[in-house]
């Protein structure tokens, strides 16, 4: 599994980790959270492209982000992109988390965001996806506060 970092390029999901727990230690009195979340955008009914995002975020004081781009057959439902997008967010959180937990200099609040709103066709699977991220463990977050999702994955899927 790798990422992209727009200061370090391609690196692996080890590097990752070993990046976020550096840069939570240059500040540990600050506050963090830990951010997933997964855009996809689909292409002339051939394929479908899918970027999870993961940001490190320290409250009130910028962040960092990494981001992983996939390409799969088109999909033509939006339910299964949906909770396609759901499943790479959960699947990243799961493995971050299972580092994060064999570290203890690294506590990071973890947030699912999920491109999913009151408003449009997603409406209609709110309740299934926050389900099955807050089933999993953790925080859900849909728009317009799911920045992680919507805006910053979101910016790579084209």
């Amino acid at each position: 599994m790798y990422f992209t970092s727009p200061s370090m390029g391609q690196i692996s999901l080890q590097e990752l980790f070993e990046n976020l727990v550096t840069y939570t230690n240059e500040h540990p009195d600050d506050n963090y959270k830990l951010i997933i979340g997964t855009d996809s955008h689909s292409f002339l009914n051939e394929s479908v492209v899918f970027v999870t995002a993961v940001v490190v975020h320290r409250i009130g004081k910028g962040g960092r982000f990494y981001y992983q781009k996939q390409k799969t057959r088109y999909m033509e439902s939006l339910r299964q992109r949906i909770y396609y997008e759901t499943f790479l967010s959960l699947e990243v959180a799961t493995r971050l988390t299972e580092q994060l937990a064999q570290n203890s200099d690294c506590r990071l609040n973890v947030e699912i965001h999920l491109d999913v709103g009151e408003k449009g066709e997603t409406r209609n699977v709110i309740k299934e996806v926050v389900g099955m991220v807050i089933g999993s463990g953790y925080e859900a977050r849909i728009k317009p506060y799911s920045y992680g999702a919507t805006t910053v994955a979101d910016r790579f899927t084209k």
